[in-house]
């Protein structure tokens, strides 16, 4: 209003008023006197306002009346050009609001009158419509006047005229409307107590209104009252009216003022009682008529529908259920129902087709949609009017295709829409997506059982754009093109399922979030918000819980005729647009379906899909499981008639593949279009983006992606993923170049399909796998009993799946290895490598994973992956089992080390091979566990330790191959020798397991129970390697038996310290004995028939051509290990509880095969026989260690048991480890007295073998088994060892036996084969073995002299020994010369040492004199040692080249020690007695030196012995002296003891006899060394000077008197002659060296020169050394030289 009210616009304004006025007065001059009159007045009053007020146009406006009467009155003139310049002026009066109420009414008048003379009709239009568009002055009547004015115009027969006042009149409408906005408005704030407006009230005013609103509900409620055909309240003087404007108008304010209505009661009221009934009642012509019930006229013609009052109502209509559809709820359920009535096929098709366009405006607003579903369907009483609107859409579809364009249809349809058809519709129809391909037609159309209806391009996607409500000039139906309808109708789907889909999947959405929202608003509430949060979670439940029984309710109303309709339109769908259209609406309503849990819906639709991806026939077999499920459920369509229909086998698209069906007995080829290809990639993209709600339908969308695969021939490769491969049985898969681009494209997708799976929650996931699985048992089911290729689209996507979702691969991985584990038992080759590929793959997938935790910290996951692999060990099928074996390989090169826990599991898939499962398996078997041993025992678990020797020993036992069972039994020897190096390691593990395994035992009240319980855990393993390799040594095989017999001995023998004492209770009786019983039953029962050859072309040996031959050869074997064993190990088993048993045992099992027919088991058994009687006691001097002299045994096990007593791990078997870690109570005792038992029965044993095989045969047979000669040897041989342990009590019946058996032995005869090689000739004069051994068995009783000779004095009687050392004597004065003569021949190489020892015990035995001896009766005896002296010196030493020089040495030993018998400083009175031999002693002596010095000697080794044994002599000799000496000083006056006074006087004597028979020997003979010693001792002598002792002192003269012989005058200085002579003579000696004898005469006994002293000699050599620096020719430097020499060349012959 600014532009009006401004100064320069009043301005102008009061200029143009007087103007008009000026103009006005100027035209009426003539004529109009009065009017010009007044125009002049008009001046004046407009000049005097202008003039007066400062606000102009307030005071125009109170002045109006009298400014606008010159103006009205000439209008009244009737002049045109007055008229036109009055109208003018009044319009710019009131543009400028200057017009009052009176001056408005006034106006109106004036143009009424106007009006009824018909004049200036436009202008008056105008004028009214300024009027009342400026300002809200006109009110009540004159309003009302105005309106009138409009519509009588609006009736004249100018079209002009009429036009303008049709759009003057919808302008006017709009203007009083928006006064009651703006009224509202103003009033808003304003709170007012509203009156009730009574139902029933008919009123023609309404008082509670404000005058707008009053003045447009008149305005509204006359308007109802002329459509009506009835008398206007308001209007008054309204004299025409149609129906159409009064329509339009009705629908204008409707559409544009809906908040009117709703804001004031009265208007609603207006709605309800008036404008509803008038629409139902203008509707009762259309829904009366029958299209062709009446082609003429009869005397009660229905009323035809009139196309403009028809399609206004429409319009009408839904604008009512737009905007006011909350106020009129039961009168829109009607209105829709009409809609839906006006879709029958017998309505006109103009009103069919308005109908459609009406309810496309629904169909796009989803939230009405939702409103009808709350208010109608979901109500109990109700019309389903959603339903009925999507069901009469489909109807609708239908009849288009079934419905001619005349004649009466009404038989073609179902009238029932039973729930039989319903279900067929859904079951049977064909839905997809995405398009691809052409049709035969050029326009994109539909065509059905040759109705052909193109598609039009009605509408933009989402919106309702309509061409025949739109149509409101047209007064005859319009000409509906061909396939406009089913555009529509098409399109009203669409957007109906976009539009639902998208408002419940955005609620949905919302409905998460807020509850995600509520959640972490609750995760911590505060006290005092607790309860409000609770109240608002409950609150938000509810909401949702309201929320989905709608969604649920508007799915399950509208999926049905849906469905039924989109699928229809699938098959029919000729263009490529249209079917993705409607794919993505089958694809959408399956998503949301799945969604909201609606099952069968959503499985209707992805069914519609899949059928639609396959040839038409196909369909109706393959998804045979799927429909028979949905054709028994049931849809009922309340009140439509819809017929569903089959989809049409004839096709319209271009066929791009041709290919093999998958069917047991496959009928021919079919057919794949581009439709069906454009099918399945929506089925793939619904796959792709809803898995996780696909649920129990991933099985009809997988059963048809299989199918078509197979149809395309896709072949699975590495991994699962699908590659177009090569064709398969049948006609060849013959594919366009347009889909085999498309192939990888569809392979790609596929394969990114199934990695998607990686995004479903676990439901949904284990819905996948179930339908994955049921997909491939059909599979399996199909493939049985033929050959054909099998269809593996299912196992590979298995693969596929597992291997994506490794990251959870917990929750599948049961079901899926379950059905892998099923499809590899199989028959169908193909089939079941596939499985075995695809489970194989996944637990390597699996182990090389990184799991979070690791598998190396979750155990129960490795075990779980690596289970099927061991369930694989249940199949028959080579190749499942090869392909496992692989795996495993595979495994332990990649993941052995980290395999953990895993272990036992592929242990047991190795040892579950059996030898019947051919070579190749057992071989790939084996190199698993050649890999196992040689890399990974020290990464296993010590408990697996026993699973790989029974692995191990398993392959042993297959008879198979040889070498895999020899090469078993090397690993089995690694694997023990893998034990002892990391016993101990091994021994802590295992026993902290044991703990543990007890501590749950005992939890659960059970017994531990394992092998060779309770043995510690160390001990087992080592026990269950022995029963194995126990096992392997009856193993049928000859081979194998004896590998396996030497590996375990070898193993026990190298290894057995290592385990406990106690456990050897169970290696001797549960391992050693049984596999004893077990080689002696199977040998006793072995076959004797020939074997010609060991297989091929190999050649046996005559020795081993029967198994009994083969079978003898394991028992020679085993019984030798075991008495070794028995040998080696005596010290560990004697200290067992019943080693007598055992002993007894072995016994038995030496003497049945002592006794057995086998020659070689025989000789076999008494050779073990001799072996275990070797054993002298505990510990065998050949295991003794190598210690010097100087230690004595008791130090050494001392030093041997300090080092602890647990279980030391070293290889050696010391003596410390023998008796050290057995015995800890006590210390050992090394000569342990013997247990007789054991050895009387050994030589009972030894008596029934003898006593059997020695006995005559009672027949003289031919077959009779004579005991071979080595055998008799052998077992003669074995008494003297038996004898030794025996011979205490042997007695005289043993005696006789023995006679027998040795008589019986000599008399057996020697078979013809073997007499050659044993019986001499006759010039020899030789025994044979036997009769030697028979000797030597006399000869052992014979040396039974040595115990006499050795007890001596301790003998019961003195003659006893007195006979026995005759005896010797004698036997020797005769024998010895014989020993001699024959020593080279070996023959008498045992009775040396025996000589020695006898002589040894005798001369100086441990027994004690009688103290009752007499002198004469010492002496006595003591001559009888002198005389065993004299023999040596006779007998023996004389002849010492030909005697063993260990005898000689023993010889010179004993002389020695007879020389002087001190030791020690303790005497007793035994060695006092013993010392008072002077006669013995001096013998001794005396042969001593005599040996040492009297003989020649011709090599250096001879004298070697006696002059070391000089050298000992004299040195003790020089030790006894200085003791003496210092004791003597020490005592003082004390005499010293009788004992040491003894012993110098012994010393002494020795000198002085030394000296003497030194002096009585050859000089040659004599050391120089021995010299010097001598002389040393003289000063030792000349101290003891000074001794107390007579008797010492005259044993002192004695020593020194030869002394004198040494003494000689210095010698003179000698010529210079001389001293070159002798210079002369030494240079002769260094050139030869046999002149030795001649310088040392030289040097030492020229003309009696005196012999050099220590110390001269010492000085000499000094100069002799400096003589030679500086070649000086002295006498002393010369005599040096030679002296030196002379040294030399006596130590250089010596």
């Amino acid at each position: 209003m600014s532009g009006t009210s401004s100064p320069e616009a009043v301005k102008k304004l009061l200029e143009n008023t007087q103007g008009d006025l000026r103009g006005l007065s100027l035209e009426c001059r003539k004529k109009f006197p009065p009017v010009k009159e007044a125009a002049e007045s008009g001046i004046i009053k407009v000049k005097t306002i202008a003039a007066r007020n400062t606000d102009i146009l307030a005071a125009l406006k109170e002045n109006s009346s009298e400014v606008v009467q010159p103006f009205l009155m000439g209008c009244g003139t009737k002049e045109p050009k007055i008229t036109q310049l009055c109208l003018a002026a009044i319009q710019r009066l009131m543009s400028h609001e200057v017009v009052s109420e009176a001056a408005a009414g006034n106006i109106i008048n004036m143009l009424w009158q106007l009006m009824e003379n018909s004049l200036e009709e436009l202008k008056l239009l105008q004028t009214v419509l300024v009027l009342l568009t400026t300002n809200t002055v006109v009110h009540d009547e004159a309003l009302s006047k105005a309106i009138v004015l409009c519509f009588r115009l609006h009736f004249t027969k100018d079209n002009i005229t009429n036009n303008t006042a049709a759009a003057t009149v919808r302008q006017v409408v709009t203007v009083v409307f928006e006064r009651v906005v703006s009224e509202d408005e103003r009033y808003k704030d304003v709170i007012e107590q509203p009156v009730p407006v009574p139902g029933n009230s008919n009123r023609r005013s309404v008082s509670t209104l404000k005058p707008c609103a009053k003045d447009a509900y008149m305005l509204f409620q006359d308007l109802c009252q002329l459509v009506n055909a009835d008398a206007p309240y308001w209007l008054v003087g309204m004299t025409e009216m149609t129906r159409t404007f009064g329509l339009e108008l009705l629908e204008s304010v409707l559409n544009d003022f809906p908040q009117v209505f709703l804001q004031h009661q009265e208007f609603s009221f207006l709605l309800k009682e008036r404008v509803c009934p008038l629409v139902i009642k203008l509707f009762s012509p259309n829904i009366k008529f029958r299209q062709g019930s009446s082609t003429s006229s009869s005397p009660a013609p229905v009323e035809k529908p009139y196309f403009p009052i028809c399609m206004r109502l429409l319009r009408v209509v839904s604008v009512l259920i737009k905007q006011f559809y909350s106020l009129l709820v039961t009168e829109c359920e009607i209105f829709l129902s009409l809609l839906v009535k006006f879709l029958d096929a017998d309505k006109p098709q103009w009103l069919r087709a308005v109908a459609v366009e009406s309810i496309h405006r629904l169909c796009v607003q989803p939230q009405l949609l939702r409103s009808f579903c709350q208010s109608y369907d979901m109500k109990q009483h109700s019309t389903k009017v959603f339903r009925d609107i999507v069901n009469a859409l489909g109807s609708f579809i239908q009849s288009l295709f079934l419905v001619p364009s005349t004649g009466n249809t009404s038989t073609t349809v179902n009238q029932t829409g039973s729930n039989t058809s319903g279900g067929t519709a859904s079951a049977q129809t064909n839905p997809g997506m995405l398009g691809m391909g052409g049709g035969v037609t050029v326009l994109p159309a539909f065509e059905y059982r040759g109705t052909w209806i193109p598609i039009l391009t009605v509408t933009v996607q989402g919106s309702a754009k309509a061409t025949y409500l739109e149509m409101l000039d047209k007064v005859e139906p319009p000409t509906i093109p061909e396939g406009y309808a089913m555009s529509v109708a098409f399109h009203c789907l669409l957007d109906l399922v976009r539009g639902i889909t998208t408002m419940i999947e955005g609620e949905l959405g919302q409905a998460e979030t807020d509850n995600q929202t509520m959640t972490e608003g609750t995760s911590s509430p505060t006290q005092s918000s607790e309860q409000q949060d609770s109240q608002s979670v409950s609150d938000q439940t509810d909401k949702e819980l309201v929320n989905r029984a709608v969604w649920e309710e508007m799915v399950n109303a509208c999926w049905c005729g849906l469905l039924a309709a989109l699928s229809l339109l699938l098959d029919a769908s000729t263009d490529e647009a249209a079917t993705e259209n409607i794919l993505k609406a089958e694809l959408t309503m399956a998503a949301l379906c799945g969604k909201l849990g609606l099952v069968t819906s959503r499985d209707a639709f992805i069914t519609a899909i899949c059928k639609g991806s396959l040839p038409p026939h196909y369909a109706l077999t393959v998804l045979n499981s799927t429909t028979t499920t949905l054709s028994s459920k049931s849809y009922s369509i309340q009140g439509q008639n819809v017929q569903m229909i089959s989809p049409s086998s004839e096709s319209h698209q271009q066929v791009v593949a041709v290919g093999q069906p998958l069917a047991l007995q496959p009928q021919g080829t079919v057919m794949l279009t581009s439709k069906n290809i454009q099918c399945m990639r929506t089925l793939l993209n619904l796959a792709h983006c809803h898995g996780a709600v696909l649920g129990t339908s991933w099985q009809l969308v997988l059963a048809t992606l299989q199918h078509l695969v197979w149809i395309l021939g896709l072949k699975p490769g590495i991994g699962g993923a699908l590659k177009p491969g090569r064709a398969v049985e049948g006609p060849s898969t013959v594919l366009t170049t347009a889909v085999m681009t498309d192939l990888p494209v569809i392979s790609n997708i596929l394969s990114r399909l199934f990695e998607s799976s990686q995004f479903l929650d676990d439901v949904s996931l284990h819905h996948l796998i179930n339908a994955l699985c049921s997909l491939s048992l059909e599979a399996m089911e199909m493939a049985y009993g033929n050959n054909k290729e099998p269809s593996l689209f299912a196992v590979a996507k298995l693969l596929e799946t597992g291997l994506v979702n490794m990251h959870r691969i917990e929750i599948l991985w049961r079901p899926l290895t379950g059905h892998l584990l099923e499809v590899c038992q199989h028959p169908n080759s193909r089939m079941r490598e596939w499985g075995a590929e695809a489970l194989t793959s996944l637990i390597k997938a699996g182990l090389t994973f990184n799991h979070d935790p690791p598998l190396s910290q979750n155990q129960r996951l490795q075990l779980l992956l690596l289970n099927p692999l061991k369930e694989l060990s249940n199949i028959i099928h080579p190749d499942i089992r090869l392909k496992q074996l692989e795996c495993v390989l595979q495994i332990l090169q990649s993941q052995g080390d980290s395999l953990g826990p895993g272990w036992p599991l592929v242990l047991g898939v190795m040892g579950a091979i059996r030898s019947d499962q051919g070579e190749s398996l057992i071989r790939t078997a084996f190199q698993c566990l050649q890999l196992v041993v040689t890399d990974f025992l020290p990464t296993m678990p010590c408990t697996c330790l026993q699973i790989v020797v029974e692995v191990a020993g398993s392959f042993g036992l297959h008879n198979q191959e040889l070498n895999i069972s020899l090469t078993s039994i090397g690993l089995l020897w690694n694997i023990s020798d893998y034990f002892f190096q990391r016993g101990e390691t091994i021994e802590k593990e295992l026993n902290k397991e044991e703990a543990l395994l007890q501590k749950q035992a005992e939890e659960k009240g059970v017994l531990l129970n394992r092998p060779f319980h309770p043995a510690p855990p160390f001990d087992c393993l080592w026990l269950c390697l022995y029963a194995k390799l126990g096992e392997l040594c009856v193993d049928p095989r000859p081979a194998v038996r004896k590998s396996a017999g030497q590996t375990l001995f070898s193993t026990i023998g190298a290894h057995g310290t290592l385990l406990q004492h106690s456990t050897w209770h169970t290696v001797i009786w549960k391992v050693l004995f049984h596999l004893l019983d077990r080689v002696r039953e199977s040998s006793t029962t072995a076959d004797k028939e020939k074997i010609e050859s060991g297989g091929g072309n190999i050649l046996i040996h005559h020795s081993r051509d029967t198994a009994e031959k083969q079978w003898a050869e394991t028992w020679v074997l085993t019984l030798a290990g075991v008495a070794r064993i028995f040998n080696t190990r005596r010290y560990l088993l004697q200290p067992l509880g019943d080693f007598s048993k055992a002993w007894d045992v072995l016994l038995d099992h030496i003497q049945s095969a002592a006794l057995s027919k086998n020659s070689e088991v025989s000789l076999a058994a008494l050779k073990s026989f001799q072996e275990i009687l070797q054993i002298v006691s505990p510990v065998r001097d050949s295991e003794k260690p190598d210690t010097p002299p100087a230690i004595s045994v008791p130090a050494l096990l001392g030093a041997m048991t300090a080092t602890g007593l647990g279980r030391s791990f070293m290889r050696t078997d010391s003596i410390g480890e023998r008796i050290g870690r057995y015995n800890e109570s006590e210390p050992p005792v090394i000569d342990e007295i013997e247990d007789l038992n054991l050895w009387w029965a050994a030589w009972n044993t030894w008596y029934r073998i003898g006593s059997e095989s020695t006995k005559p045969p009672i027949t003289c047979e031919k077959l009779t088994f004579i005991p071979s000669q080595p055998f008799l040897t052998a077992l003669i041989q074995i008494f003297p060892a038996l004898y030794q342990h025996i011979r205490t009590g042997f007695s005289m019946d043993d005696l006789q036996k023995l006679g027998v058996i040795l008589h019986g032995a000599v008399s057996v005869p020697i078979s013809s084969d073997a007499s050659p090689f044993i019986l001499p000739s006759y010039t020899e004069a030789v025994l044979t073995s036997l009769q030697e051994a028979v000797l030597t068995a006399l000869d052992v009783l014979q040396k039974t002299l040595r115990i006499p000779l050795s007890l001596k004095y301790a003998c019961p009687s003195e003659s006893t020994w007195k006979l026995a050392v005759s005896s010797l004597l004698k036997v020797l004065s005769i024998g010895l010369p014989v020993a001699r003569q024959h020593a080279s021949s070996g023959k008498f190489d045992s009775m040396w040492p025996e000589l020695a020892n006898t002589f040894e015990d005798f001369l100086f035995t441990k027994s004690i004199p009688p103290d009752n001896l007499s002198i004469q009766e010492f002496q006595r005896n003591e001559s009888i040692d002198v005389e065993v002296v004299q023999l040596i010196s006779t007998e023996i030493l004389p002849y010492a080249n030909f005697i063993p020089k260990e005898f000689v040495g023993q010889i010179m030993t004993m002389l020695n020690k007879g020389s002087i018998h001190s030791q020690s400083s303790s005497f007793t009175e035994a060695e006092i007695d013993i010392r008072m031999r002077e006669e013995f002693s001096k013998m001794c002596f005396e042969t001593l030196l005599q040996f040492s010095f009297s003989n020649k000697v011709t090599t250096p080794q001879e004298g070697y012995i006696s002059r070391m044994a000089l050298s000992v002599l004299l040195k003790r000799s020089q030790d006894v002296l200085y003791r003496y000496i210092e004791d003597e000083r020490l005592s003082g006056k004390c005499p010293l003891p009788r004992q040491q006074v003894t012993e110098i006087i012994f010393v002494l004597k020795a000198v002085s006899t030394l000296i003497d028979s030194l002096k009585k020997t050859q000089p040659e003979n004599v050391d120089a060394n021995t010299w010097a010693q001598v002389i040393a001792l003289y000063p030792t002598l000349v101290e003891c000077i000074t001794c107390s002792s007579s008797e010492v002192c005259s044993a002192l003269k004695e020593a020194l008197v030869p002394f004198k012989d040494f003494m000689h005058p210095p010698a003179p200085k000698l010529s210079l002659v001389e001293n070159r002579w002798r210079a002369d003579e030494a240079e002769t000696y260094k050139k030869s060296i046999p002149d030795v004898r001649r310088c040392r005469e030289v040097s030492y006994t020229n003309s009696g020169e005196t012999v050099l002293t220590g110390r001269e000699e010492a000085s000499a050599r000094q100069a002799g050394k400096r003589a030679r620096r500086k070649k000086i020719s002295e006498i002393g430097g010369i005599k040096a030289i030679v002296d030196l020499n002379m040294r030399r060349a006596i130590y250089i012959e010596s």
